[in-house]
């Protein structure tokens, strides 16, 4: 088992945690985070990108010309896509991109991807955050403290002075330990989680 310290809002150590092989010690699996990124990330396309083909757009139902005695290439209709005005080969119609990943698949990329943060050195476990009331400042000087820029943080509750405090924030984003996903781990340096929030993840994922 990695063990890891604990750390005060201060930045101090104020104490140690063994961390589960079996969430933050796995074989670090790159094809299913990968997949579970391209996952995300295609599941978020709106996928509503529409454009005319000739047979939508409007006009052209005439002839411009006779076929043959005129000089000029035939042409059937003035909708044909090499004219101006004229109907897109191949348009992109709406579609769903999203696909399916099995959920162990999914849990595998998970851990896979906590693994490589706790060997990176890049996972920072907080005895807890709690602020008296949203103070962006006060948040700066915690991340301050942590020697930590950018940094997804992971709450064992969704608390909002945390959050609010952070929102303003750009290099920093809150996750409860319910909504951690593969993509945010892998876009911040550093996961900053709280001790508490350590042992619900340990719970849901070992």
């Amino acid at each position: 088992m990695a063990k890891v310290s604990v750390l005060n809002m201060e930045g101090s150590q104020v104490g140690e945690i063994e961390l589960s092989d079996a969430v933050f010690g796995v074989e670090v699996n790159e094809h299913l985070v990968h997949m579970a990124v391209v996952n995300q990330l295609a599941n978020n396309r709106q996928g509503t990108q529409k454009a005319k083909t000739r047979s939508e757009v409007s006009g052209g139902g005439r002839k411009p010309w006779r076929q043959k005695g005129t000089g000029h290439a035939r042409q059937g209709s003035t909708r044909s896509p090499q004219w101006t005005g004229g109907g897109v080969v191949f348009a992109p119609v709406p579609r769903d991109y999203s696909f399916k990943m099995n959920k162990k698949e999914k849990r595998a990329a998970l851990k896979s991807a906590l693994t490589d943060k706790v060997n990176n050195n890049k996972f920072i476990v907080v005895d807890e955050l709690k602020f008296e009331a949203p103070k962006t400042k006060e948040f700066a000087k915690v991340m301050s403290n942590l020697n930590v820029d950018k940094a997804l943080v992971v709450t064992e509750s969704n608390d909002k002075n945390v959050v609010l405090s952070a929102k303003n924030i750009p290099t920093v984003k809150t996750a409860s330990t319910n909504t951690i996903n593969v993509f945010d781990i892998l876009k911040y340096d550093t996961v900053v989680v709280e001790k508490a929030a350590v042992a619900k993840i340990e719970e849901v994922y070992a």
